[in-house]
């Protein structure tokens, strides 16, 4: 890349509880005392890295141009899944090949991949529990320094690639799956706003769980406290929430579940 990134970011299923974190920024702003560091989040569940990978995708187009994003949920660390980093147009992603990166990085976006292999920007004691801290954050750490991403490893051909469940539609409906369930219990779907564009959005019907929601909602606000809702999110996916509650909880809906748009 021909900027000069100052900004990482961090995405991590550690939590805030123990060190972990702190740790991984004490090791960068050693390396670079004057780089930007932003916690995107560090409350994915533990070893969910499709959730951290949906999180990073959401985010990495409202971060500047060249910011490095390092990701962490890492169940295989220790193995011999490697240690990447992935350079697209706009941002550096740095992480385990386990898939965590590539909904961030489509093959289409993909300047290069890089194996890291070079110790040389590592922590000088590399544990086998710890990549964040010892692989992981230094290595963003010289990049942003303006170390070339080319002296971190060799190239690769490929990367674990991660993908979500198909879509099923025809000309009356578009059956999907719940994906992800966020903090507040909203169930994500991967129906996407581009799936239902062909369907008059008043016209809809989403049935889910026990429920049959009639239309599609603009806000969270549009129906009283406690009513079942449906509304494309901002991630552009379709949504299922309840007003001041868990759809989660109260549908009895977890992840992998049916969900079903019918055109009326």
């Amino acid at each position: 890349m021909a900027f000069s990134p100052r900004i990482i970011s961090l995405l991590t299923d550690f939590g805030t509880q123990d060190g972990f974190v702190g740790i991984m920024k004490g090791v960068i702003l050693g390396v670079n005392p004057s780089v930007s560091i932003v916690d995107l989040s560090h409350e994915v569940p533990p070893q969910d890295i499709l959730t951290g990978a949906l999180i990073l995708r959401s985010a990495v187009a409202f971060f500047p141009l060249g910011t490095i994003h390092v990701a962490v949920v890492d169940p295989g660390v220790g193995s011999d899944r490697r240690a990447i980093l992935v350079e697209t147009a706009t941002s550096l992603l740095v992480g385990p090949d386990n898939g965590l990166l590539s909904l961030a990085a489509p093959p289409d976006s993909v300047r290069r991949i890089i194996h890291l292999t070079n110790r040389q920007y590592f922590l000088p004691h590399v544990s086998q529990t710890f990549h964040g801290r010892d692989v992981f954050a230094p290595v963003a750490a010289h990049v942003s320094r303006g170390v070339p991403v080319e002296e971190c490893g060799p190239s690769a051909a490929s990367m674990e690639q991660l993908t979500l469940p198909d879509v099923e539609r025809d000309t009356a409906q578009v059956v999907g799956r719940a994906i992800a369930i966020d903090r507040f219990g909203n169930i994500v779907t991967n129906i996407s706003a581009a799936d239902l564009l062909p369907f008059s959005m008043e016209k809809l019907s989403v049935s889910i769980g026990p429920v049959q929601i009639h239309g599609l909602a603009s806000t969270y606000a549009s129906v009283p406290a406690g009513v079942v809702t449906a509304l494309i999110n901002s991630w552009g996916f379709l949504e299922i929430a309840v007003r001041n509650g868990s759809a989660s909880q109260q549908l009895g809906v977890q992840r992998g579940n049916l969900v079903t748009v019918t055109h009326a």
